[in-house]
């Protein structure tokens, strides 16, 4: 994958397909190193997928016998001298961690992309599932919380319609504004 948003939208994907009901990502910038998590609270997965999911042959698809998002995210991290983790667990506690850590000066490191566009397409396909994003950088922060949403909004106004979708577009698109925090 060309960007990393592409990456995020990937994994909160399967994240969703794991019947999660809040998938939080959080990127941190700082100096030249880039740290992505995706965690979730979906059904994980057992410690022998946990073993293998980075090999491209294993997945949990029924329509091909390949999975990419994974082993792409892992040779992206590789490429820039970062590595990936993966924590699942599954029963009580469940729920699956997707650590990712990258080298922003390495010449192979992929751009972060269009971050807004991927928010914009998971609420828009699941308006019912909840979504906590926090970016951090040196420059500031922003923080998107479907839960704080939905407590401001109330129940009248879906997080699907075009005006909060477009909203949360200008959110994660403005420039960074380290006096204050964007929620």
């Amino acid at each position: 994958m060309k960007e990393l948003s592409l990456n995020i939208l990937d994994i909160a994907e399967n994240s969703v397909k794991a019947g999660a009901s809040l998938i939080e990502i959080s990127i941190t910038e700082k100096g030249n190193s880039r740290e992505l998590v995706i965690q979730d609270d979906g059904c994980g997965m057992s410690k022998e997928m946990v073993e293998t999911v980075t090999d491209p042959f294993t997945t949990s698809r029924t329509t091909r016998p390949v999975g990419m998002g994974i082993p792409l995210l892992k040779l992206a991290a590789e490429q820039t001298g970062g590595h990936i983790e993966i924590f699942s667990t599954q029963g009580a506690d469940h729920g699956t961690r997707v650590y990712a850590q990258f080298f922003t000066d390495h010449i192979d490191c992929v751009p972060l992309g269009d971050l807004a566009s991927t928010m914009v397409t998971l609420l828009q396909g699941n308006p019912g599932l909840d979504f906590s994003l926090v970016y951090d950088t040196e420059e500031g922060r922003k923080n998107l919380d479907t839960r704080e949403m939905r407590e401001i909004l109330g129940e009248d106004v879906p997080l699907d319609s075009p005006s909060v979708l477009m909203w949360v577009a200008e959110l994660i698109r403005e420039p960074f504004d380290s006096e204050d925090t964007a929620e």
